[in-house]
């Protein structure tokens, strides 16, 4: 599952490349949002592209939360186990799920970011368990990938995301190979289709399905520092590759 990011562009480089302003409550933003590794349990405030605010790049908080709630008390709201939301959402449950399916009409989103991180058990053994190995995502080209999320607009004025997934496509199949997911990630040249205010539910599930194909990506393994809980994981290096004998697949594309 998608739970961890990067986005390490500066607020000038993503208005650049995306043809948007970015702005913070209703001023020009002089606030700069930028995560080496984006950790989604720390549920960070990302920029984002609201289908309500196309025009605008607009921060988010990691965590989609019931429109009911206030998006401050953040913390307090996911410490509760049986929370409804979270950092992912299913697409196939999108029509159905009581959140989801107020947002899927009117709040659908997309988040630009560098790469993202994928575990992947080796199934060697070491020390008792499983021995896990992060892998990170990108574009061949470097250009930003826009996962595809869903968005509520909470009680005290704030915004809370989930990005979308889907089953793992053939490359993901054998590097996040326990749970077979994928994010839902949107092709530059459907970005104004998956905004789109005039999309019905089949419009919707052909951009879901028809989404970046696996020979446009990456992906290599990193440090296992990305699972440390003891250290400041939020450093440039954290996706420089690393080789590990344990890991037998193939991941060349």
């Amino acid at each position: 599952m998608c739970y961890n990011t990067r986005q390490s562009r500066l607020k000038k480089e993503l208005e650049k490349i995306t043809s948007l302003k970015a702005m913070y409550g209703d001023a020009t933003s002089e606030v700069e949002l930028i995560y080496f590794h984006a950790n989604g349990w720390e549920h960070p405030i990302m920029w984002g592209i609201m289908q309500e605010e196309p025009e605008y790049l607009l921060p988010n908080r990691w965590g989609i939360m019931p429109s009911n709630q206030n998006q401050r008390d953040y913390r307090e709201y996911f410490k509760n186990p049986k929370t409804f939301g979270g950092l992912n959402a299913q697409s196939e449950k999108l029509f159905a799920h009581f959140i989801y399916r107020h947002a899927w009409e009117k709040q659908r989103c997309l988040i630009p970011i560098d790469g993202f991180f994928e575990p992947h058990n080796t199934r060697v053994k070491f020390k008792g368990k499983d021995f896990k190995v992060p892998f990170y995502f990108k574009r061949k080209d470097d250009l930003p990938l826009y996962l595809a999320g869903i968005y509520t607009n909470t009680a005290d004025g704030g915004r809370t995301f989930t990005v979308l997934t889907k089953e793992a496509t053939p490359l993901f199949a054998s590097v996040h190979n326990e749970k077979k997911r994928r994010p839902v990630i949107i092709p530059g040249e459907n970005i104004a289709s998956w905004l789109s205010p005039q999309n019905n539910r089949s419009d919707v599930l052909e951009l879901l399905s028809d989404d970046l194909a696996d020979g446009e990506l990456t992906t290599h393994p990193v440090t296992r520092d990305l699972y440390s809980r003891s250290m400041d994981t939020n450093y440039p290096e954290i996706i420089k590759r690393v080789e590990y004998p344990e890991v037998s697949i193939d991941y060349g594309y």
